[in-house]
């Protein structure tokens, strides 16, 4: 079928800007005014979105189930710490550096992932992910093992934005990359390729014969995911200056499964939403009770499942039909 003979209005439709989410997009400006002693957690909410974001492309479009991501997360923190380590400190390129090698990276295990049905991907995405935390582990005159890479330099942002302890910098650079990259990935789900991976999570025996490759459509995705991953990563190796062996750790990647759940799968505001309600609970909770925060936080999430159906962002939406405003909730 030709291109010009498809009726793309939906998808231009689906892709303008509501003024719900505009004014969602003014919460970072809120933030460093209201919270400017607590500008280091907001920068790590915006990252743990940003990754989040990337498994939502790959889990809540797609429907590749992983249960390594955090593979891609820590190559990029990896790529980005060594690079700055050793004399490489200018942060946009050391990221694209970090995107480039994740994408690769996602793009050469997609040929063992896209193989198998749901549970073989999620060994062979938690068994990557467990070979390079222990490559990591041992490779100690590299990653510095579990002492954590160390030695990160960065030099100032296009010249001019010294990274200062006050975190101003890293903020406004966490936020910046990721609302670029929203946008991209916005830009992506509402476009005919956005559709038809859509359309293989729905049923993909279908799409062969409306002339979608499943497979190459498949591989694009979680390559795209897995670049997004690694620009996490590196963000998080240049914010923090340091890199610990945890990034490729099982338990990072469990927990970004979770706060998916919990914000809503397949909307890509869930998922920034989901990590905005996860870590600021985190946040509070164990500033309030240090020895059973973890009891109130799991009680959170269960009456969030309970009620909300498809996570935070569904409470919203349903919220939204409420109170008659549908299109600005999706």
């Amino acid at each position: 079928m030709a291109t010009s003979s498809i009726d793309l209005t939906p998808l231009q439709r689906a892709d303008r800007w509501r003024p719900a989410e505009l004014a969602f997009w003014l919460l970072p400006f809120v933030g460093y005014f209201l919270f400017p002693d607590n500008l280091v957690l907001l920068t790590q909410i915006a990252i743990t979105a940003l990754f989040c974001l990337s498994l939502d492309l790959i889990l809540g479009y797609a429907g590749i189930v992983s249960l390594g991501h955090a593979a891609f997360f820590g190559v990029g923190a990896y790529t980005a710490g060594l690079l700055a380590a050793h004399g490489w400190g200018e942060p946009v390129s050391g990221l694209l550096v970090a995107a480039v090698v994740s994408a690769a990276l996602g793009f050469v295990t997609s040929l063992l992932v896209l193989r198998g049905a749901d549970l073989t991907r999620l060994m062979v995405t938690l068994g990557v992910a467990m070979m390079l935390f222990e490559l990591a582990n041992k490779l100690t005159f590299i990653t510095g093992g579990v002492d954590g890479l160390q030695g990160i330099e960065m030099k100032p942002l296009f010249g001019t934005f010294g990274f200062d302890m006050y975190g101003k910098t890293a903020y406004w650079y966490a936020m910046g990359v990721l609302f670029l990259l929203f946008w991209a990935a916005r830009k992506l789900v509402h476009s005919p390729f956005g559709l038809s991976i859509k359309g293989i999570r729905l049923n993909a025996a279908r799409m062969p014969a409306l002339g979608a490759p499943i497979n190459a459509r498949l591989a694009a995705i979680y390559t795209i995911g897995a670049a997004y991953a690694g620009v996490a990563g590196g963000l998080m190796a240049q914010t923090t200056q340091f890199v610990a062996l945890d990034v490729l750790a099982f338990n990072r990647s469990a927990e970004l499964l979770l706060i998916l759940v919990l914000g809503g799968s397949g909307s890509l505001y869930g998922a920034i939403l989901g990590t905005i309600v996860f870590m600021s609970a985190h946040h509070v909770l164990s500033d309030m009770n240090p020895e059973y925060w973890q009891f109130w936080l799991g009680a959170l999430m269960l009456v969030i499942v309970l009620f909300a159906r498809d996570g935070v962002m569904g409470g919203v939406r349903a919220a939204a039909r409420r109170l008659g405003l549908e299109g600005g909730a999706r």
